[in-house]
């Protein structure tokens, strides 16, 4: 099944091979099990400041930088776009809300085991997240130690367009210094995969939140598996069929 994702990816976009160089993961939802409070956060959120956010929305909103969230929500709301002191505060309010929940960050089972599969194939490993909390670089040593620094990582300060936009990911191909048919993407949202997609780059969809397949695989996911545990264990034969 795999072999003819690859096939029809490669007739898609007229690319001669896939040679995969480098892997361009997302980071909540694929890297850390926070999506159940991030939602939470948001839809708590939004009750604060009258926005009409639900918590099943922000799964699927999940991928945008918080400006391009709060632009959509109050284009829908108040008929513009939020102000910088706006999503500065309603973003504050955010991040306290989510901290209070939030007691220890879960890494994703099999998430730690994939990334030392990856290093010792060789590959590089990029970072691609809407997220901008200070809190990033910590979070990221203490579970996955010597993966990922600054010069690897694209975060909402980095971009000037969030997800479905393609800058993100294709940010993460020039700091991986890779063409798109030397790359895959992971991703586990609607918005992250359509990103993907758009910068012409073999995606792979982690269904790990509570959505039906069919909104992954309908943003254009080449493959789709539902756990980082399931991606882990099909690492080897994944790998075969995109070099």
């Amino acid at each position: 099944m795999i072999e003819e994702q690859v096939k029809n990816y490669l007739r898609v976009h007229g690319f001669e091979t896939l040679q995969l160089k480098a892997v361009l993961f997302d980071m909540d939802g694929v890297l850390f099990d926070s999506m159940p409070t991030h939602a939470r956060a948001w839809a708590e959120t939004s009750d604060h400041y009258h926005l009409g956010l639900t918590e099943s929305e922000a799964y699927e909103n999940e991928g945008r930088t918080a400006k391009s969230t709060l632009d959509v929500l109050f284009q829908r709301n108040k008929g513009r776009n939020a102000t910088e002191k706006e999503v500065e505060e309603i973003y504050a309010y955010k991040i306290q809300i989510y901290n209070k929940y939030n007691i220890e960050t879960i890494p994703m089972k099999g998430a730690a085991e994939l990334m030392e599969k990856i290093r010792k194939d060789g590959f590089q490993i990029i970072l691609v997240t809407g997220s901008g909390q200070d809190t990033l670089m910590a979070r990221l040593q203490k579970y996955y130690p010597g993966v990922f620094t600054r010069d690897v990582m694209v975060t909402a300060k980095n971009v000037k367009t969030g997800k479905p936009h393609p800058e993100p990911y294709l940010r993460g191909l020039q700091l991986a210094n890779t063409h798109p048919w030397e790359a895959i993407v992971v991703e586990n949202a609607p918005l992250g995969v359509r990103s993907g997609v758009n910068a012409n780059i073999f995606t792979v969809a982690l269904n790990t939140g509570p959505m039906k397949d069919e909104k992954l695989l309908n943003e254009g996911a080449n493959v789709l598996f539902h756990s980082m545990q399931e991606f882990c264990e099909k690492w080897d034969e994944l790998k075969k069929d995109l070099q």
